[in-house]
């Protein structure tokens, strides 16, 4: 290769940030990140290997089963004295045997590169990427492989370049070489290299063929549709029929299938050509386009290898400046997603030990979660910002509240016998409104607040409607005990309290269960959010839950059931009461009724604020009936013990079914995925749920890999200087 006149020219400059870019092809970034790069791109027999051969000044084998197969990207260094390497960067398809091999395989510090050692060296390759050879497609071997041959050519006349040059695409079969799986799999490897937003795509063209019969320009228009990113090479202008110049100069001249960076006219020897040992391949090109017409006609920057040298070095030079400063963003940006991608995989599982060491990892940070989630201090966790459902105290503590206040409102089957006098606050949700029927509080009440989960949609109550029956009380509890009583005289049996109490609270039921059963949802999605926290494994996640979930159903079950019992004790049984408020109730409630009676008959003082009633009026007021008096001091009893045993049914039901069960008691479920838990697990549940999956193995192999590959770019990166 000749010595350019003014180094400088040429883009030299960039030497060492070229340099960077070659250091990134070599340690296999490539796969990972788009880089600034030229390919040769054509389809066979379009002289794009006589293009490469001119730029690498380098006799290429003419066996025509070698140079095709593979990428190989060729590097030209300028350095005091000449040497050349070869190696072989394995591509992402090389498994961790193959990639072994390929990255032990190379040869350096060759003193020249003659036709012989290039073919010597193109079939040990083969025998390294386990290629077929002719005739060998029965051996299952391929035709043809992603890795990339890296040819480093340095001396004291070569100018930093690099350029990569990949198969040929074609259209027919060769037998008993390749298929037409091989058609497609070479024009997707080609297209691959083209879809990069970071390649030069030089188009190999032949002058003498009509250039809208060339897929590789349809491929190209299709990927760089404004043509920024294509730069064309017309080669073979010595076979162009007389006439059909002007159709190549118009090309060339930017009239015809443009191109942002234009079209290079190349002719390379011939057969007869080659095969004389004294043709000098630069003096017959030069003398060419010297002297033939029309061709002569054409700016000297665009004909020849020796212009395209340093045009390809300009461009390339140019792109990379560009792109560099965002290739090490984008290296920094997947380095610490493959981190994190790897972290959240967890440590390697792959023995009893490690499975169990994991787990109680996990477990751990679990119970870290659920303690924060039930005692308060999730306003110092962030986490907790982002997942609100693991606010697992302030949900249940609102549910709470929602529980107490519907079932004040809507507990009761009928509103109670309102008096004329002032209800306290807990007594007013007790009475209906008025007796005016647009004032009658009639609407129902839903008793569910949140959504079954499909896996333990069996365990919880169905949503139901709630209301009050519109009918009197006093007309249900006469007609009731008219239709029970006995010989008593002048009182009751009390056992007929017991199925009046049992109706008056019929909507508790549906109420407690409605309430225990959003608490069992947001304990649930409490604890799956909790597992997505902690692992970001999916598979692991699922198996784990699938795991620990007849065990969360039956803790769940045991919440469900003490709801149940504390309803029996409630209503089924024996009404009984210690606390003195139910004798202050009853005592409050007859006086009301007896100050009601009176107020109708009494007389404001003319002296004072005080009223009086006379004493035959007094003994008038009492005036009913033995079975209406019994009737109203059945309400009464019934208002009076119904309002102490509604205060102690909502702190049984909070207390001993929610916060014992649920939340903190020794079997709550929140305490199910525990170290002791998975110490309890035997090798084989250990491998079921936390042993890898083959798939899972690879991943992590893979992610390994990226993470060492990238670090070594992030390495070349922050050395370089723009």
């Amino acid at each position: 290769m000749s010595t350019p006149t003014d180094a400088n020219e040429y883009g030299l400059s960039d030497a060492p940030l070229l340099g960077k870019i070659d250091k990134l092809f070599a340690c296999g970034v490539g796969d990972l990140i788009d880089l600034p790069q030229i390919v040769v791109v054509g389809e066979q027999s379009s002289g794009k290997s006589s293009v490469l051969e001119g730029l690498v000044d380098k006799p290429f084998p003419r066996d025509s089963g070698l140079c095709t197969r593979f990428a190989t990207q060729f590097i030209f260094k300028r350095s005091p004295t000449e040497h050349i390497s070869v190696s072989v960067i394995p591509g992402a398809k090389a498994t961790p045997e193959q990639h072994a091999v390929q990255t032990q395989w190379g040869h350096s510090n060759l003193k020249s590169l003659d036709s012989a050692t290039f073919s010597k060296i193109m079939k040990e390759v083969h025998d390294v990427l386990g290629l077929a050879k002719p005739g060998e497609l029965a051996s299952n071997k391929p035709t043809f492989s992603d890795s990339v041959l890296r040819l480093s050519i340095s001396g004291p006349s070569q100018m930093h370049l690099s350029v990569i040059d990949v198969p040929g695409i074609f259209k027919s079969t060769t037998a008993g070489l390749t298929t037409k799986a091989d058609i497609a799999l070479v024009e997707n490897m080609v297209l691959g290299y083209m879809k990069n937003p970071r390649t030069i795509m030089l188009t190999v063209v032949p002058a003498n063929v009509d250039a809208a019969t060339q897929g590789i320009l349809e491929m190209a228009s299709d990927v760089d549709p404004d043509g920024d990113r294509t730069l064309g090479i017309l080669t073979k202008p010595d076979l162009v029929d007389k006439g059909a110049e002007r159709n190549v100069l118009a090309m060339v001249e930017g009239h015809a299938f443009k191109v942002q960076l234009g079209w290079h006219v190349i002719r390379n020897p011939g057969q007869q050509e080659l095969g004389n040992p004294n043709t000098k391949r630069d003096d017959l090109e030069a003398n060419f386009f010297r002297t033939t017409a029309p061709w002569n006609t054409l700016d000297a920057s665009k004909t020849g290898i020796q212009s395209l040298r340093p045009r390809l070095n300009e461009v390339l030079s140019s792109l990379i400046r560009r792109e560099f400063p965002k290739v090490g963003m984008e290296v920094s940006k997947k380095l610490t997603a493959n981190a994190k991608l790897l972290a959240a995989m967890g440590p390697e599982r792959s023995t009893p030990a490690s499975q169990a060491a994991h787990l109680i990892d996990l477990s751990m940070k679990f119970q870290t979660l659920m303690s924060k989630a039930i005692d308060g201090r999730s306003a110092l966790d962030s986490t907790f910002d982002a997942l609100p459902s693991l606010r697992l105290a302030t949900e249940v503590a609102g549910r709470m509240e929602h529980f107490r206040e519907d079932i004040t409102s809507h507990g009761h089957t009928y509103f109670f016998h309102k008096t004329n006098s002032e209800p306290t606050d807990d007594e007013k949700a007790l009475y209906n409104k008025g007796t005016d029927s647009t004032d009658t509080v009639m609407d129902g009440l839903t008793t569910r607040y949140t959504s079954n989960l499909a896996e333990i949609a069996d365990i919880l109550h169905t949503s139901e409607t709630v209301s009050h029956k519109d009918e009197n009380i006093l007309s249900w509890l006469s007609e009731t005990y008219n239709r029970c009583r006995g010989f008593e005289l002048g009182t009751f049996d009390p056992a007929i309290l017991a199925p009046f109490m049992r109706e008056q609270s019929s909507n508790w039921t549906s109420l407690s269960l409605g309430f225990v059963s959003d608490v069992i949802v947001l304990v649930h999605q409490c604890i799956t959010t909790a597992l997505e926290h902690v692992t970001l494994d999916k598979t692991l996640r699922s198996r784990l839950l699938d795991t620990i979930l007849e065990r969360l159903v039956d803790r769940y079950k045991s919440a469900v059931e003490q709801v149940k019992f504390i309803l029996s004790v409630e209503r089924d049984t024996i009404l009984l009461t210690l606390n003195h408020y139910f004798n202050d109730n009853l005592q409050k409630s007859r006086q009301r009724r007896v100050t009601d009676q009176l107020q109708a008959k009494s007389v404001a003082s003319k002296d004072t604020n005080d009223s009086w009633v006379r004493l035959a009026d007094a003994i008038k007021t009492h005036a009913m009936s033995n079975a209406d008096h019994t009737v109203q001091d059945i309400h009464d009893i019934l208002f009076s013990y119904y309002k102490v045993a509604l205060k102690r049914f909502v702190d049984n039901v909070a207390g001993q079914a929610v916060v014992y069960n649920l939340l903190a008691g020794p079997n709550s479920p929140l305490g199910v995925l525990s170290p002791a838990f998975v110490a309890g697990l035997t090798p084989e549940e250990l491998q079921i749920i936390a042993g890898e999956a083959p798939g899972v193995r690879s991943k992590r192999v893979r992610l390994k890999k990226n993470i060492v590959t990238l670090e070594k770019a992030k390495a070349v990166v922050t050395k370089a200087s723009i």
